[in-house]
């Protein structure tokens, strides 16, 4: 039987390049399994930076820290018995937790706007994880896009919003989740679902033993929000977006669920997984000049179709 090490998910003159970009504070947007993070090294203040400088992101709105293993989780931050058992079932995964700074944290301040938490997760994506364990440091990474955007979900897409603000862009193909990574807050009495993501409350509650708590509305919409994706206005294509659409108004495009004729068609099935696939990319292909708007038709709220239904609130959300 061979020793021989699995191959690399990319050419290790790639990686080479993209970890140097890393190391000398630069950006590298790279595949996970829910959307292109736009990659930075999560202990200099000055990568932080450049990350909020190449979104345009409001510096009081944290990054999430990315970490190959469990063990360089707990570098960051305190793992107590519930982050544990839930790093068992859903990592690497998309489960982001909210969990208490480490003392000796590495952590840039300003990737935590000055929190005394770091949210933490293992993507679950091969090139994602070799960039990690080639660089030995955690990586900060948002969404790939221009701050309040559509998320993306191509390479493509990466390239579109952000262009030279990047050092470097790995192709992974199609994100296979489609949605950011479920938020869970463990600082607290009790577990907070601060974002529905990639992970169900269902499959939440099975760990946990309770049901995840969900903030007031007006957390994080006019207060320094403790993760990640809870500003109101977020995830917005520059088209006005209407919700539980029966029909378009004339001049709108329909993005719609389920049977029936519409302009895109998350799911023709109903298939909440498939839509959440689909979600930002058709929200791109819709946000275009000769449209007037955006309806979206009903879609469940349950499952993935909680994440679904977050993101479009936000992306309807009234616009300062």
């Amino acid at each position: 039987m061979s020793d021989a090490l699995p191959p690399l998910p990319i050419p290790p003159d790639r990686l080479a390049k993209a970890t140097h970009i890393l190391a000398e504070n630069g950006l590298v947007a790279f595949p996970t399994e829910t959307v292109y993070g736009l990659g930075g090294d999560a202990t200099s203040d000055i990568a932080v930076a450049a990350i909020f400088a190449a979104k345009g992101r409001p510096s009081f709105n944290p990054l999430i820290a990315h970490v190959d293993s469990v063990e360089a989780a707990t570098a960051l931050v305190e793992f107590g018995p519930l982050a544990l058992a839930l790093a068992a079932r859903f990592w690497p995964g998309p489960l982001t937790m909210v969990l208490p700074r480490h003392p000796n944290s590495p952590v840039s301040l300003l990737a935590t706007a000055g929190l005394d938490s770091i949210a933490v997760r293992m993507p679950d994506h091969p090139i994602a994880l070799a960039l990690l364990q080639a660089f030995g440091r955690p990586l900060a990474a948002p969404s790939a896009n221009r701050s309040g955007a559509v998320s993306p979900t191509t390479a493509a897409h990466v390239a579109q919003s952000l262009g030279d603000r990047v050092g470097m862009i790995l192709d992974g193909g199609p994100c296979r989740v489609g949605v950011e990574s479920t938020v869970l807050d463990l600082t607290g009495p009790s577990p907070l679902l601060l974002r529905p993501g990639g992970i169900s409350q269902e499959a939440l509650t099975e760990i946990l033993g309770v049901r995840p708590e969900r903030p007031h509305p007006e957390i994080g919409a006019v207060t320094a929000p403790r993760a990640p994706g809870m500003l109101s206005s977020h995830y917005a294509p520059s088209l006005p977006v209407r919700l539980e659409a029966a029909a378009a108004a004339p001049g709108e495009a329909l993005l719609g669920f389920g049977p029936g004729e519409a302009t895109l068609n998350l799911s023709p099935g109903g298939d909440p997984t498939e839509a959440a696939a689909n979600l930002f990319s058709m929200l791109r292909a819709l946000d275009r000049p000769d449209f007037s708007g955006i309806a979206v038709r009903p879609i469940p709220d349950a499952g993935l179709g909680l994440a679904i239904n977050d993101r479009l609130r936000r992306a309807a959300a009234p616009r300062g």
